[in-house]
């Protein structure tokens, strides 16, 4: 256990030395966050520096790739595939916050661009699942596993797909994503360990934890920098590729409910919006947002959506004992 606490450390404090230096450097380039002009509670955000992801996952990959050889690794191509999916995102989101900074407004790559990508990533990690015989599932609350074989396939695209956009919908507060990111890396990579799994991708959970942990010193209320897409696109990737590869899918929905409510909030939201005609049924989507024009403040937000996942987490491990 000792490697992992030797991750969370080396990871912490390669992020938080980077996050400091990246936050004058994000000034002095002038790549502020846009704010919407109908998220007026955002107003006095607007300029702060975005594309913060850049320090953490750049710390959480170095940190993985200075311990590797101090784990136990049953696929090498398995944990080596899950960095390449991350920092892919990691790249898809830069091109997103740089093409909004370049054109000084919030929109940055097409949505057809973006799905086009995910689906394509999607496909080929739900293809490598059912070829590297990854079919295996295990069971949340049950010290059981199911194999559905090329049913994989079609199961882990949508893992990817959902996950990914759920993670970026929650990106919406200060802390918000990043506190609720971590208590679920930190839960997967205990359930990795209790199953004897592949030791690599729980390394990677845990400096990924290491590296959000010194984040949030940074990105909680009031927020001196945002994650922007470079960060949640990233988060996403990673927390569907160890999921995945891990066989731990379906605790995405039990230990990500949060990450669940915002898709689906977004989703009933619209489908009410076209039927009705005009009405909502919340303030204002994703949920967090509601709540906050309920006038909850964004820490209490982000707090309860942080005790929510590292609640589901601590149930997980602790029937996976």
């Amino acid at each position: 256990m000792k490697i992992y606490l030797a991750a969370v450390l080396l990871s912490f404090a390669l992020s938080f030395l980077f996050t400091l230096g990246l936050i004058p450097l994000l000034r002095k380039l002038k790549a502020g966050q846009n704010i919407l002009r109908y998220v007026t509670e955002h107003k006095s955000k607007s300029g702060t520096p975005t594309m913060g992801g850049i320090a953490f996952i750049t710390a959480a990959v170095l940190s993985t790739a200075v311990l590797f050889p101090f784990v136990q690794v049953e696929l090498l191509r398995t944990t080596i595939l899950a960095l390449v999916i991350g920092l892919s995102y990691m790249i898809i989101g830069f091109l997103d916050d740089y093409l909004k900074k370049r054109h000084k407004e919030n929109l940055g790559l097409r949505a057809w661009q973006k799905f086009a990508f995910q689906s394509v990533v999607a496909i080929f990690c739900g293809v490598y699942c059912f070829r590297a015989e990854l079919t295996e599932l295990v069971l949340p609350f049950f010290r059981s596993t199911i194999d559905i074989g090329w049913g994989i396939i079609p199961l882990i695209a949508f893992v990817f797909l959902a996950t990914v956009n759920a993670v970026n919908l929650t990106d919406g507060l200060d802390g918000l994503a990043a506190g609720t990111c971590t208590p679920f890396l930190c839960a997967l990579g205990v359930l990795i360990l209790l199953q004897k799994g592949d030791e690599g991708l729980a390394l990677l959970s845990f400096c990924l934890v290491g590296a959000l942990l010194a984040y949030l010193a940074f990105n909680v209320s009031p927020a001196s920098v945002f994650m922007g897409d470079t960060g949640s696109l990233a988060l996403g990737g990673f927390i569907a590729a160890i999921s995945s590869f891990s066989g731990n899918a379906l605790f995405i929905p039990v230990i990500g409910v949060c990450f669940v409510l915002s898709v689906i909030s977004v989703i009933v939201q619209v489908i009410y919006y076209k039927v009705t005609r005009g009405k909502r049924i919340f303030l204002m989507s994703p949920i967090h947002h509601h709540f906050q024009m309920k006038g909850y403040s964004e820490s209490r937000i982000s707090y309860l959506y942080f005790s929510v996942t590292l609640l589901l987490g601590l149930v997980c491990v602790l029937t996976a004992l």
